[in-house]
Protein backbone atom coordinates (compact mmCIF):
# COMPACT_ATOMS: atom_id res chain seq x y z
CA UNK A 1 0.00 0.00 0.00
CA UNK A 2 1.21 3.49 -0.81
CA UNK A 3 2.44 5.00 2.43
CA UNK A 4 2.82 8.55 3.62
CA UNK A 5 5.39 9.59 6.18
CA UNK A 6 3.44 10.58 9.26
CA UNK A 7 4.63 11.85 12.62
CA UNK A 8 1.42 13.46 13.90
CA UNK A 9 0.82 10.70 16.44
CA UNK A 10 4.23 11.28 17.94
CA UNK A 11 3.85 15.00 18.12
CA UNK A 12 0.32 15.00 19.41
CA UNK A 13 1.46 13.75 22.78
CA UNK A 14 3.06 16.49 24.77
CA UNK A 15 5.22 15.64 27.77
CA UNK A 16 2.78 14.13 30.25
CA UNK A 17 2.36 13.28 33.91
CA UNK A 18 3.64 9.81 33.11
CA UNK A 19 7.10 11.22 32.42
CA UNK A 20 9.89 10.48 34.91
CA UNK A 21 9.83 13.89 36.51
CA UNK A 22 8.15 17.25 36.37
CA UNK A 23 11.56 18.73 35.60
CA UNK A 24 11.96 16.69 32.44
CA UNK A 25 8.40 17.47 31.36
CA UNK A 26 8.95 21.17 31.98
CA UNK A 27 12.17 21.12 29.96
CA UNK A 28 10.50 19.42 27.01
CA UNK A 29 7.54 21.78 27.23
CA UNK A 30 9.86 24.79 27.18
CA UNK A 31 11.61 23.44 24.07
CA UNK A 32 8.29 22.76 22.35
CA UNK A 33 7.04 26.26 23.18
CA UNK A 34 10.25 27.95 22.02
CA UNK A 35 11.03 29.34 25.48
CA UNK A 36 14.78 29.75 25.13
CA UNK A 37 15.28 31.32 28.55
CA UNK A 38 13.63 28.40 30.36
CA UNK A 39 15.48 25.86 28.22
CA UNK A 40 18.80 27.40 29.22
CA UNK A 41 17.76 27.48 32.89
CA UNK A 42 16.91 23.78 32.85
CA UNK A 43 20.24 22.96 31.20
CA UNK A 44 22.15 25.01 33.75
CA UNK A 45 20.31 23.03 36.41
CA UNK A 46 21.86 19.84 35.07
CA UNK A 47 18.98 18.29 33.17
CA UNK A 48 19.87 15.66 30.54
CA UNK A 49 19.75 17.49 27.19
CA UNK A 50 18.70 14.28 25.41
CA UNK A 51 15.85 13.30 27.76
CA UNK A 52 12.72 12.28 25.87
CA UNK A 53 9.00 11.67 26.31
CA UNK A 54 7.36 8.20 26.04
CA UNK A 55 7.31 8.49 22.23
CA UNK A 56 11.04 9.16 22.10
CA UNK A 57 10.72 12.86 21.31
CA UNK A 58 13.47 14.93 22.91
CA UNK A 59 13.88 18.69 23.19
CA UNK A 60 15.61 18.94 19.80
CA UNK A 61 12.78 17.02 18.11
CA UNK A 62 10.09 19.20 19.71
CA UNK A 63 11.80 22.52 19.01
CA UNK A 64 12.47 21.39 15.44
CA UNK A 65 8.85 20.38 14.83
CA UNK A 66 7.58 23.77 15.99
CA UNK A 67 10.21 25.71 14.02
CA UNK A 68 12.00 27.30 16.99
CA UNK A 69 15.39 27.86 15.38
CA UNK A 70 16.90 29.75 18.33
CA UNK A 71 16.17 26.85 20.66
CA UNK A 72 17.45 24.37 18.06
CA UNK A 73 20.66 26.38 17.67
CA UNK A 74 21.23 26.51 21.43
CA UNK A 75 20.57 22.80 21.89
CA UNK A 76 22.98 21.90 19.10
CA UNK A 77 25.59 24.27 20.54
CA UNK A 78 25.28 22.50 23.88
CA UNK A 79 25.75 19.05 22.37
CA UNK A 80 22.26 17.68 21.73
CA UNK A 81 22.42 14.40 19.81
CA UNK A 82 21.57 15.35 16.24
CA UNK A 83 21.02 11.68 15.29
CA UNK A 84 18.71 10.75 18.18
CA UNK A 85 15.61 9.04 16.83
CA UNK A 86 12.03 8.77 18.03
CA UNK A 87 10.33 5.42 18.48
CA UNK A 88 9.29 5.67 14.83
CA UNK A 89 12.90 6.17 13.80
CA UNK A 90 12.55 9.85 12.93
CA UNK A 91 15.54 12.10 13.57
CA UNK A 92 15.29 15.85 13.89
CA UNK A 93 16.18 16.10 10.19
CA UNK A 94 13.21 13.89 9.27
CA UNK A 95 10.94 16.10 11.38
CA UNK A 96 12.31 19.38 9.98
CA UNK A 97 12.03 18.08 6.41
CA UNK A 98 8.42 16.98 6.91
CA UNK A 99 7.54 20.37 8.40
CA UNK A 100 9.42 22.33 5.73
CA UNK A 101 11.63 24.27 8.15
CA UNK A 102 14.43 25.02 5.69
CA UNK A 103 16.69 27.01 8.04
CA UNK A 104 16.51 24.28 10.66
CA UNK A 105 17.23 21.66 8.00
CA UNK A 106 20.36 23.61 7.08
CA UNK A 107 21.38 23.95 10.73
CA UNK A 108 20.98 20.21 11.32
CA UNK A 109 22.90 19.23 8.19
CA UNK A 110 25.67 21.66 9.14
CA UNK A 111 25.76 19.92 12.53
CA UNK A 112 26.33 16.53 10.95
CA UNK A 113 22.84 15.10 10.47
CA UNK A 114 22.79 12.15 8.05
CA UNK A 115 20.71 13.09 5.02
CA UNK A 116 20.06 9.52 3.85
CA UNK A 117 19.05 7.94 7.16
CA UNK A 118 15.89 5.86 6.75
CA UNK A 119 13.21 5.90 9.45
CA UNK A 120 10.34 3.47 9.96
CA UNK A 121 9.12 2.01 6.64
CA UNK A 122 12.20 3.42 4.90
CA UNK A 123 11.28 7.12 4.88
CA UNK A 124 14.20 9.48 4.28
CA UNK A 125 14.23 13.23 4.96
CA UNK A 126 14.06 13.77 1.18
CA UNK A 127 11.00 11.54 0.88
CA UNK A 128 9.27 13.46 3.67
CA UNK A 129 10.03 16.86 2.15
CA UNK A 130 8.88 15.61 -1.27
CA UNK A 131 5.65 14.25 0.19
CA UNK A 132 4.76 17.61 1.72
CA UNK A 133 5.76 19.74 -1.28
CA UNK A 134 8.68 21.58 0.31
CA UNK A 135 10.61 22.31 -2.89
CA UNK A 136 13.32 24.46 -1.29
CA UNK A 137 14.07 21.79 1.30
CA UNK A 138 14.16 19.15 -1.45
CA UNK A 139 16.60 21.28 -3.45
CA UNK A 140 18.84 21.79 -0.41
CA UNK A 141 18.86 18.11 0.53
CA UNK A 142 19.74 17.09 -3.03
CA UNK A 143 22.58 19.61 -3.05
CA UNK A 144 23.86 18.08 0.17
CA UNK A 145 24.00 14.46 -0.85
CA UNK A 146 20.46 13.15 -0.52
CA UNK A 147 19.90 10.07 -2.67
CA UNK A 148 16.56 10.26 -4.45
CA UNK A 149 17.01 6.67 -5.58
CA UNK A 150 16.39 5.41 -2.03
CA UNK A 151 12.89 3.98 -1.74
CA UNK A 152 10.54 3.08 1.09
CA UNK A 153 10.01 -0.54 2.12
CA UNK A 154 7.13 -0.61 -0.37
CA UNK A 155 9.37 0.57 -3.19
CA UNK A 156 8.30 4.21 -3.50
CA UNK A 157 10.73 7.02 -4.19
CA UNK A 158 10.52 10.77 -3.54
CA UNK A 159 9.49 11.25 -7.19
CA UNK A 160 6.65 8.75 -6.82
CA UNK A 161 5.22 10.44 -3.74
CA UNK A 162 5.62 13.93 -5.25
CA UNK A 163 3.65 12.83 -8.32
CA UNK A 164 1.06 11.12 -6.11
CA UNK A 165 0.62 14.23 -3.97
CA UNK A 166 0.52 16.63 -6.93
CA UNK A 167 3.52 18.73 -5.88
CA UNK A 168 4.50 20.35 -9.19
CA UNK A 169 7.56 22.26 -7.99
CA UNK A 170 9.01 19.24 -6.21
CA UNK A 171 8.50 17.03 -9.26
CA UNK A 172 10.31 19.62 -11.37
CA UNK A 173 13.22 19.82 -8.92
CA UNK A 174 13.56 16.04 -8.82
CA UNK A 175 13.25 15.58 -12.59
CA UNK A 176 15.70 18.36 -13.37
CA UNK A 177 18.30 17.31 -10.83
CA UNK A 178 21.53 17.19 -12.78
CA UNK A 179 24.48 14.80 -12.82
CA UNK A 180 25.31 15.70 -9.21
CA UNK A 181 22.16 13.83 -8.20
CA UNK A 182 21.82 10.16 -7.44
CA UNK A 183 19.03 9.55 -9.94
CA UNK A 184 18.96 10.32 -13.64
CA UNK A 185 15.87 9.88 -15.79
CA UNK A 186 16.21 7.73 -18.89
CA UNK A 187 16.64 9.80 -22.04
CA UNK A 188 13.20 8.88 -23.38
CA UNK A 189 11.55 10.16 -20.21
CA UNK A 190 13.46 13.43 -20.52
CA UNK A 191 12.24 13.78 -24.11
CA UNK A 192 8.68 13.15 -22.89
CA UNK A 193 9.12 15.82 -20.23
CA UNK A 194 10.29 18.34 -22.82
CA UNK A 195 7.72 17.31 -25.46
CA UNK A 196 10.67 16.71 -27.76
CA UNK A 197 9.06 14.52 -30.43
CA UNK A 198 12.11 14.41 -32.68
CA UNK A 199 14.40 13.15 -29.93
CA UNK A 200 11.78 10.70 -28.71
CA UNK A 201 11.34 9.27 -32.21
CA UNK A 202 15.09 8.85 -32.59
CA UNK A 203 15.37 7.18 -29.20
CA UNK A 204 12.56 4.77 -30.05
CA UNK A 205 14.58 3.54 -33.03
CA UNK A 206 16.86 1.93 -30.45
CA UNK A 207 15.34 -1.32 -29.22
CA UNK A 208 16.62 -0.62 -25.71
CA UNK A 209 14.29 2.39 -25.50
CA UNK A 210 10.94 0.65 -25.21
CA UNK A 211 7.79 2.75 -24.95
CA UNK A 212 7.26 0.88 -21.67
CA UNK A 213 10.71 1.75 -20.30
CA UNK A 214 10.27 2.48 -16.60
CA UNK A 215 11.95 4.62 -14.00
CA UNK A 216 12.70 3.01 -10.63
CA UNK A 217 9.26 4.17 -9.52
CA UNK A 218 7.63 2.39 -12.43
CA UNK A 219 6.72 5.48 -14.45
CA UNK A 220 6.73 5.16 -18.23
CA UNK A 221 7.39 7.99 -20.71
CA UNK A 222 3.61 8.28 -21.14
CA UNK A 223 3.22 8.95 -17.41
CA UNK A 224 5.76 11.77 -17.71
CA UNK A 225 4.11 13.21 -20.84
CA UNK A 226 0.75 13.07 -19.05
CA UNK A 227 2.12 14.95 -16.07
CA UNK A 228 3.29 17.83 -18.25
CA UNK A 229 0.39 17.69 -20.71
CA UNK A 230 2.74 17.06 -23.60
CA UNK A 231 0.30 15.92 -26.26
CA UNK A 232 2.80 15.62 -29.12
CA UNK A 233 5.04 13.08 -27.42
CA UNK A 234 2.01 11.33 -25.97
CA UNK A 235 0.58 10.87 -29.47
CA UNK A 236 3.90 9.45 -30.66
CA UNK A 237 4.09 7.03 -27.74
CA UNK A 238 0.51 5.86 -28.24
CA UNK A 239 1.14 5.42 -31.98
CA UNK A 240 4.09 3.23 -30.99
CA UNK A 241 1.73 1.07 -28.90
CA UNK A 242 2.39 2.51 -25.46
CA UNK A 243 0.02 0.95 -22.92
CA UNK A 244 -2.36 3.73 -21.87
CA UNK A 245 -3.32 1.67 -18.81
CA UNK A 246 0.22 0.91 -17.67
CA UNK A 247 0.39 0.85 -13.87
CA UNK A 248 3.35 2.26 -11.99
CA UNK A 249 4.36 0.54 -8.75
CA UNK A 250 1.53 2.22 -6.87
CA UNK A 251 -0.91 1.45 -9.69
CA UNK A 252 -0.99 5.02 -10.99
CA UNK A 253 -1.89 5.13 -14.67
CA UNK A 254 -1.24 7.98 -17.12
CA UNK A 255 -4.91 8.98 -16.79
CA UNK A 256 -4.52 9.37 -13.02
CA UNK A 257 -1.54 11.65 -13.66
CA UNK A 258 -3.24 13.76 -16.33
CA UNK A 259 -6.38 14.09 -14.20
CA UNK A 260 -4.47 15.12 -11.10
CA UNK A 261 -2.48 17.77 -12.94
CA UNK A 262 -5.45 19.22 -14.82
CA UNK A 263 -4.24 18.40 -18.33
CA UNK A 264 -7.57 18.42 -20.17
CA UNK A 265 -6.30 17.64 -23.68
CA UNK A 266 -4.21 14.79 -22.30
CA UNK A 267 -7.19 13.36 -20.43
CA UNK A 268 -9.29 13.48 -23.61
CA UNK A 269 -6.51 11.84 -25.64
CA UNK A 270 -6.07 9.03 -23.13
CA UNK A 271 -9.81 8.35 -22.91
CA UNK A 272 -10.07 8.39 -26.71
CA UNK A 273 -7.19 5.89 -26.71
CA UNK A 274 -9.18 3.48 -24.52
CA UNK A 275 -7.75 4.34 -21.12
CA UNK A 276 -9.77 2.72 -18.33
CA UNK A 277 -11.68 5.67 -16.92
CA UNK A 278 -12.32 4.01 -13.54
CA UNK A 279 -8.88 2.44 -12.99
CA UNK A 280 -7.88 2.44 -9.31
CA UNK A 281 -4.57 3.08 -7.57
CA UNK A 282 -3.52 0.86 -4.69
CA UNK A 283 -5.38 3.19 -2.37
CA UNK A 284 -8.49 2.94 -4.56
CA UNK A 285 -8.29 6.38 -6.18
CA UNK A 286 -9.87 6.72 -9.62
CA UNK A 287 -8.95 9.54 -12.03
CA UNK A 288 -12.17 11.27 -10.91
CA UNK A 289 -11.00 11.16 -7.28
CA UNK A 290 -7.71 12.73 -8.40
CA UNK A 291 -9.38 15.52 -10.35
CA UNK A 292 -11.90 16.27 -7.60
CA UNK A 293 -9.22 16.39 -4.91
CA UNK A 294 -7.13 18.76 -7.03
CA UNK A 295 -10.06 21.04 -7.92
CA UNK A 296 -9.91 20.61 -11.70
CA UNK A 297 -13.57 21.14 -12.58
CA UNK A 298 -13.05 20.86 -16.36
CA UNK A 299 -11.45 17.45 -15.84
CA UNK A 300 -14.21 16.42 -13.43
CA UNK A 301 -16.82 17.48 -16.00
CA UNK A 302 -15.07 15.63 -18.84
CA UNK A 303 -14.65 12.42 -16.83
CA UNK A 304 -18.28 12.45 -15.74
CA UNK A 305 -19.52 13.14 -19.28
CA UNK A 306 -17.38 10.23 -20.49
CA UNK A 307 -18.97 7.89 -17.97
CA UNK A 308 -16.70 7.93 -14.92
CA UNK A 309 -18.33 6.55 -11.79
CA UNK A 310 -19.20 9.28 -9.28
CA UNK A 311 -19.82 6.60 -6.63
CA UNK A 312 -16.43 4.86 -6.81
CA UNK A 313 -14.82 4.47 -3.39
CA UNK A 314 -11.25 4.33 -2.16
CA UNK A 315 -10.12 1.65 0.29
CA UNK A 316 -11.17 4.01 3.07
CA UNK A 317 -14.57 4.54 1.45
CA UNK A 318 -14.00 8.06 0.14
CA UNK A 319 -16.02 9.10 -2.92
CA UNK A 320 -15.06 11.88 -5.35
CA UNK A 321 -17.52 14.12 -3.47
CA UNK A 322 -15.61 13.50 -0.24
CA UNK A 323 -12.47 14.57 -2.11
CA UNK A 324 -14.07 17.76 -3.38
CA UNK A 325 -15.27 18.52 0.15
CA UNK A 326 -11.78 17.91 1.51
CA UNK A 327 -10.29 20.51 -0.82
CA UNK A 328 -13.24 22.93 -0.60
CA UNK A 329 -13.65 22.67 -4.37
CA UNK A 330 -17.23 23.93 -4.58
CA UNK A 331 -17.48 23.84 -8.39
CA UNK A 332 -16.29 20.23 -8.50
CA UNK A 333 -18.80 19.31 -5.81
CA UNK A 334 -21.55 21.07 -7.75
CA UNK A 335 -20.70 19.07 -10.90
CA UNK A 336 -20.71 15.80 -8.97
CA UNK A 337 -24.09 16.62 -7.46
CA UNK A 338 -25.45 17.55 -10.90
CA UNK A 339 -24.46 14.05 -12.00
CA UNK A 340 -26.39 12.57 -9.05
CA UNK A 341 -23.53 11.88 -6.65
CA UNK A 342 -24.89 10.85 -3.25
CA UNK A 343 -24.93 13.64 -0.66
CA UNK A 344 -24.80 11.27 2.30
CA UNK A 345 -22.48 8.48 1.11
CA UNK A 346 -20.27 7.31 3.98
CA UNK A 347 -16.70 6.09 4.37
CA UNK A 348 -15.66 3.00 6.34
CA UNK A 349 -15.76 5.29 9.40
CA UNK A 350 -19.26 6.50 8.43
CA UNK A 351 -18.04 9.97 7.51
CA UNK A 352 -20.24 11.88 5.06
CA UNK A 353 -18.90 14.61 2.74
CA UNK A 354 -20.27 17.13 5.28
CA UNK A 355 -18.17 15.53 8.04
CA UNK A 356 -15.11 15.97 5.82
CA UNK A 357 -15.93 19.59 4.98
CA UNK A 358 -16.48 20.31 8.69
CA UNK A 359 -13.19 18.65 9.64
CA UNK A 360 -11.31 20.78 7.10
CA UNK A 361 -13.17 23.98 7.95
CA UNK A 362 -14.38 24.27 4.37
CA UNK A 363 -17.38 26.59 4.63
CA UNK A 364 -18.21 26.96 0.92
CA UNK A 365 -18.61 23.27 0.27
CA UNK A 366 -20.39 22.71 3.59
CA UNK A 367 -22.93 25.39 2.66
CA UNK A 368 -23.47 23.81 -0.76
CA UNK A 369 -24.05 20.38 0.80
CA UNK A 370 -26.48 21.82 3.34
CA UNK A 371 -28.30 23.81 0.65
CA UNK A 372 -28.77 20.54 -1.24
CA UNK A 373 -30.36 19.02 1.89
CA UNK A 374 -27.66 16.65 3.04
CA UNK A 375 -28.19 15.04 6.46
CA UNK A 376 -26.73 17.53 8.99
CA UNK A 377 -26.99 15.14 11.95
CA UNK A 378 -25.35 12.07 10.41
CA UNK A 379 -23.20 10.24 12.96
CA UNK A 380 -19.76 8.86 12.21
CA UNK A 381 -18.51 5.56 13.64
CA UNK A 382 -17.37 7.39 16.78
CA UNK A 383 -20.79 9.01 17.17
CA UNK A 384 -19.67 12.46 16.04
CA UNK A 385 -21.92 14.65 13.91
CA UNK A 386 -20.47 17.30 11.56
CA UNK A 387 -21.18 19.86 14.30
CA UNK A 388 -19.10 17.90 16.82
CA UNK A 389 -16.22 17.81 14.35
CA UNK A 390 -16.48 21.52 13.53
CA UNK A 391 -16.34 22.33 17.27
CA UNK A 392 -13.27 20.19 18.00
Amino acid sequence: RFQLAHTMAEHSQTPSKHHKSDGNAGFLRAARDGNLEDVVQFLRGGIDINTSNPNGLNALHLATKEGHIKVVTELLRRGANVEAATKKGNTSLHIASLAGHEEIVKKLVDSGAQVNLQAQAGFTPLYMASQEGHADVVKYLLANGSNQGLSTEDGFTPLAVALQQCHDKVVTVLLEHDAKGKLKLPALHIAAKKDDVKSAALLLQNEQNSVELQTKSGFTPLHIASHYGNINVANLLIQRSADVNFRAKNNITPLHVGSRWGKLNMVKLLIDSNANIDEKTRDGLTPLHCAARSGHETIVDTLLERGASHSAKTKNGLTPLHMAAQGDHEDCARLLLYHKASLNEVTVDYLTPLHVAAHCGNVKTAKLLLDRKCEPNARALNGFTPLHIACK
